[in-house]
């Protein structure tokens, strides 16, 4: 008996810090990093637009590679699925303002509501945002940021009703742009249904779009972000 505990003993030694070592990179900061990396200076005429966000925006570039082919705007994409708000701030410096892009785009907001990393604060959430938009503006960069799509349900966790939420949340992110004077880009407007989540013929889960449901997204990306420009323009120094 006393032998087979020190055996034990013994293999605990040894498989404890094999535990110890094992590393989760659970705010995504390896997931762009080669590619940051091996990015060069904007090229002149075609203004970089980093887009920030979650597997809506991780997903775009692959369901319509041809609207980011086409864009007069070099847009950059940096979404991981599944992140929430803390996340994305967490990477801000490394995955917005070290590729010194002219405009980031900020679509966070609905992983909190799913609870992805804990309870939902709708002003830990905002706080967010905010640092977000303060760390870009601090760095001359030019911030749209973006309303959350609908969402009726999730299919990865029933039952929580985000469709008030989302609602709720997205007054509190147009509120703090106004104040702040940066641009709302209103997807959810053009994109809800008579129960304010995504109908069918725009997704197939009620959260992610299709195809036809970034079609909709895309005018009013290209939009915001001529407006964004142009006022950056306009409120240039003189030289």
């Amino acid at each position: 008996m006393k032998t087979l505990f020190f055996m034990l003993l013994v293999l605990c030694s040894y498989a404890l810090p094999a535990a110890a070592q094992a590393v989760v990179d659970r705010d995504g900061l390896t997931r762009y990093a080669a590619a940051n990396n091996l990015l060069g200076t904007s090229r002149p005429g075609k203004p970089r637009v980093v887009l920030l966000g979650n597997s809506i925006t991780d997903s775009w570039p692959k369901a319509d590679s041809a609207f980011f082919a086409g864009s007069r705007n070099e847009y950059i994409g940096r979404g991981i699925s599944g992140q929430t708000s803390p996340q994305m701030l967490v990477r801000f410096r490394q995955d917005v303002l070290g590729l010194h892009p002219q405009v980031v785009v900020i679509l966070a907001g609905i992983n909190d509501i799913a609870e992805n990393t804990g309870p939902y604060d709708p002003a830990a959430t905002l706080n967010n945002i905010k640092s977000m938009t303060e760390l870009a503006q601090a760095h001359g960069i030019r911030v749209i940021l973006c309303s959350v799509l609908p969402a009726y349900d999730f299919p990865w966790r029933k039952g929580l009703a985000p469709a008030s939420k989302v609602l709720a949340l997205n007054g509190l992110i147009k509120a703090y742009a106004a104040q702040q004077r940066v641009s709302y880009l209103d997807y959810h407007a053009s994109m809800a249904d008579s129960r304010q989540g995504l109908p069918p013929a725009l997704s197939k889960d009620e959260v992610h779009p299709t195809l036809a449901g970034y079609r909709i997204m895309e005018p009013l990306l290209e939009q915001a972000v001529a407006a964004t420009l142009k006022e950056k323009q306009n409120h240039s120094p003189s030289h």
